[in-house]
Order: C-alpha cells, then structure tokens, then sequence
C-alpha cells in the first residue's frame, strides 16, 4: 500500500498568533423592558384574566334586594303625553237649536213616486254545486259564454287588417320590381294557358316516343338498333324531366333571346 504524506511547507515552521473572533453587538429590543414587567406581573398573579383589573365585592350587608336589577323611570309629568283632541264642531251647553222650521216636502208622495220610477233590479245569476253547499255567481265564473254575443265577436282586429294589407302592398311591390329586372334580362312570363299547352304537347310527345319504344323487338341483333333504343330512352328522360318542371313551378318564365 501507498502513503499519502502532505507536502512540508517552510512557513508552517513559522509560529503564528491566535486571532480571537470579534463578538458583534448583540441585538435588543426596544420592548424588552415592557416584556419583563408584563412576566413579572403574570408571576405575581397566576389567575389573572382579561377584563377589569379590579372588581367591587359587596360586603354581607349589601345583599341583593327586591326589584334592585330594574331599569329605573324618570317619574311622569303631569299632562306628558296626552293627546289634545281635534276641534271638533260641537254645539256647546248654552247653545239653543232653532225651533219652529217645517219642511213642505211630502215625503209619502215622493217616496211613492220614487217606487214607481225605479227599475226592478235584476238578480244575479248563481248556481249552487249541493243542495246544502256555497253559492257562487255564474257572470264571472266562465260558465257562460259571454263573449259571443258581444257585437264584435269573430271580426278580426284592425291591427291584423293593416298588417294584411302591408304584406299585400310589400308582396305586390317585389313582384313588379322583379318583373322589371326579368324585363330587362330579356325574360317573359308565361301564362297559365300558354304553361298547359306547353304540357299537353310535351305529354304528347313523349306519349308517342313511348308507343314507338314498345313497339320495339325485344331482340337488338344491329347497333342501329341500339342506338335508336339508347335515343328514344334519352328523350323520354328528357321529356319527363320537363314535365316535372312545369308541375312544380306556378311561375315560370322564359328567355326571348
């Protein structure tokens, strides 16, 4: 095994001072002094809590009466808190009324003209569910169908009339200017009659192309043949597709170019 030896330096021959370490300043707290008075404090009196420091004990004598712990009133002022009445118009003890007016009035006779004038009053109607239960009235309870005979009923409002009327107006008012725009691309309408006789011909024709295509062999032996089938397939595809067309749209226009 090998030795590890350090290097022998000259200067460690050398004797050396010993640096003592300087002690810094040691922190205190400016509340040092409040923190050992309130130590002491709680040493001197280890059953001391929080609230007043001091209580009064009353002595024997001093017991607790009748009526002691009872909020005590200010005593009451004469005429405190009496309400003077309003005036009123109250004849007094002295006055007098005044005797010997009449009154010329017949009251017998008015009371019977008054009876005689008056309309009867009409009773109200009411209906009972049992013989022994509530009456309730039937004007208000949506028994009676009272809206019907009201003059109005089943007329339809203003407000749906002028609104009615705008989509009318609004309605005409695309029509024209689309009709103008077709005017002027070069685009005409075509009338109902003009739209069925177009149909009646385009069903003729393809009436006729259907009657020559059954009449066909059934066996294609020539491309001719052939051909003539794949043709008359293709028109009455062409003639349906027109058809169809036609029923689907009211309104159709065409190009006078």
């Amino acid at each position: 095994m090998t030795a590890f030896y350090a290097e022998e330096i000259i200067y460690n021959l050398i004797p050396k001072e010993e640096k003592k370490p300087v002690k810094t300043v040691r922190f205190m707290s400016t509340f040092k002094p409040t923190v050992i008075r309130e130590i002491q404090e709680r040493k001197t009196a280890p059953s001391k809590t929080m609230g007043i420091p001091k209580l009064y004990i009353p002595t024997p004598r001093e017991f607790l009466r009748k009526h002691a712990n009872e909020p005590k009133l200010l005593k009451r002022r004469r005429n405190q808190g009496i309400k003077k009445p309003p005036g009123l118009n109250v004849p007094e003890r002295n006055d007098h009324p005044i005797m010997g007016i009449r009154s010329k009035k017949d009251y017998i006779s008015s009371n019977v003209a008054e009876a005689i004038m008056a309309v009867a009053k009409k009773p109200l109607r009411a209906c009972v569910d049992v013989r022994k239960g509530d009456k309730f009235l039937l004007d208000d309870s949506g028994l009676i169908q009272r809206y019907l005979h009201k003059k109005d009923f089943g007329v339809t409002p203003k407000y749906i009339k002028k609104r009615i009327m705008d989509a009318k107006k609004a309605q005409e008012e695309s029509d024209a200017y689309l009709q103008q725009a077709l005017l002027q691309k070069g685009l005409t309408r075509l009338s109902k009659a003009e739209k069925e006789k177009i149909m009646e011909g385009l069903k003729k024709n393809w009436e006729e192309i259907n009657h020559e295509y059954q009449s066909l062999s059934v066996f294609l032996d020539s491309i001719p043949r052939r051909l003539r089938k794949e043709k008359m397939e293709v028109e009455m595809m062409q003639l349906e597709h027109y058809i169809k067309l036609l029923e689907k749209h009211d309104i159709v226009y065409i190009s006078s170019v």
